[in-house]
């Protein structure tokens, strides 16, 4: 049936499980998603959720999937937002020296977690028969990381966090295909990077030298990925599924 403006993106009655809820873009999607009628259940490890969940452990997210059930009776959508943290080693590490721990914590987190996710909740999307998942992938899950924009700085991106982020993409597009004809839903927000100099320190070196590699001459604001998410988990997108939307400012354009 033919929608009107107002209709495509009303997720008025929609329950949203949002993990990685308390960062720095997760508290972005809420609100978007909050302002547009949806209900958000917003997990993460911080005490300020509304569901404490190790998206890590298989038995913290069936107790977040029985919290939304029991509370809502139904899951809409699920948004796999958590990550690892990146690591605060000042510019980039020697391949020989990165601790395998972190290592596996990385995939532990942003790949195994956001697996879990999908397998678990997945399952009771599939009781519903219906369902719609937003997986976060990354820039750096498509192209390899210009490594000359973190000499000197106080952060890196590490190859855990490149290696984790294109699997995610992936795996949207392996689990597009499986729940074909379920009812289900499954595409992947890959965004780039964002201006964020209070929680990683950004030097305004390293701000010039990222915006002059995109084509728009600058980073992203974090509300910049608001409008994308709206878009996927509306019915504006009711058309799409296994795809990679990617938002970066043009980064991967050239």
């Amino acid at each position: 049936m033919k929608k009107d403006f107002k209709e495509l993106f009303d997720l008025t009655g929609k329950i949203i499980i949002l993990t990685g809820s308390e960062g720095l873009l997760g508290k972005e999607y809420k609100n978007i998603l909050t302002q547009a009628g949806a209900k958000v259940i917003t997990a993460d490890i911080k005490e300020t959720a509304e569901c404490i969940t190790d998206v890590s452990s298989e038995e913290s997210v069936i107790r977040l999937c029985k919290y939304t059930i029991d509370k809502y009776g139904k899951i809409d959508i699920l948004i796999n937002n958590a990550i690892e943290p990146h690591t605060q080693d000042k510019g980039i590490i020697p391949l020989n020296e990165i601790d395998i721990n972190k290592w596996k914590r990385y995939l532990d987190v942003n790949l195994t977690g956001a697996f879990i996710c999908c397998k678990i909740i997945g399952e009771q999307m599939e009781k519903q028969g219906f369902g719609n998942i937003i997986n976060i992938g990354s820039i750096y899950g498509i192209v390899g990381v210009d490594q000359r924009i973190y000499e000197g700085m106080e952060f890196n991106s590490p190859i855990s966090y490149a290696a984790t982020k294109g699997a995610i993409i992936t795996m949207t597009k392996w689990l597009a295909s499986y729940w074909r004809d379920k009812g289900i839903r499954v595409n992947c927000l890959s965004p780039g990077g964002v201006n964020s100099k209070s929680r990683y320190k950004l030097s305004q070196k390293f701000i010039d030298n990222y915006s002059y590699r995109t084509i728009l001459g600058r980073m992203a604001n974090e509300w910049d990925y608001c409008g994308a998410m709206l878009f996927l988990c509306s019915d504006a997108s009711e058309y799409m599924t296994g795809s990679n939307l990617i938002i970066d400012g043009g980064w991967t354009a050239c």
